[in-house]
């Protein structure tokens, strides 16, 4: 069940952020469990590679509304994945311990210098996935009949997608300044 909620949460609030999503890439060794929440929408185009970040060179510019992503984020990773990101794109990446500040800081300072937002959301087993939009807020934005009217969630829906967003005191504190909302 656990694995179920992260995929779950890892697909479905930022498909439900962006006012149309079209095409998603998914960089994972899970993705036949990502690509299979990715179906439950018609209309949503979804491609996987592996955590190998090399094949992000490959890919040509604007190409996907999504990049959801379990690979290591560094400086490298996050300029390519802004350069295939449409305009409007939004980016997910997981699973960050936000508790380790400092490694955190500096992964967040990195990603906020190519996009407008960037929020932390728990994955409801004590790890958080970041989520990045050059142009969509999670919580103002969100699609409430792609999130609530959207067959086949077990636990992901419209309340719990705002509330996944909400942070206790000591991490607001922690992040002043670099979380971007």
């Amino acid at each position: 069940m656990q694995q179920n909620i992260y995929n779950e949460l890892m697909v479905h609030v930022p498909t439900c952020t962006h006012k149309e999503p079209v095409d998603i890439l998914i960089v994972s060794n899970n993705a036949p469990a990502l690509l299979k929440e990715v179906a439950k929408y018609r209309n949503i185009e979804a491609k996987a590679i592996d955590t190998d970040v090399d094949s992000l060179r490959d890919i040509e510019e604007n190409s996907f509304d999504i990049v959801i992503s379990e690979a290591p984020i560094d400086t490298v990773t996050t300029a390519h994945i802004n350069r295939i990101l449409k305009e409007d794109g939004l980016f997910v990446f997981a699973p960050l311990d936000l508790d380790e500040q400092k490694a955190t800081t500096s992964k967040l300072q990195e990603i906020g210098k190519y996009f407008k937002i960037v929020m932390p959301y728990a994955l409801l087993d004590g790890n958080h996935a970041i989520l990045a939009s050059k142009e969509y807020h999670p919580t103002a934005d969100i699609n409430l009949q792609r999130a609530d009217l959207t067959d086949g969630f077990e636990v992901y829906n419209s309340d719990l997608h705002v509330a996944l967003f909400a942070l206790p005191t000591y991490l607001k504190k922690a992040y002043l300044g670099i979380i971007k909302n």
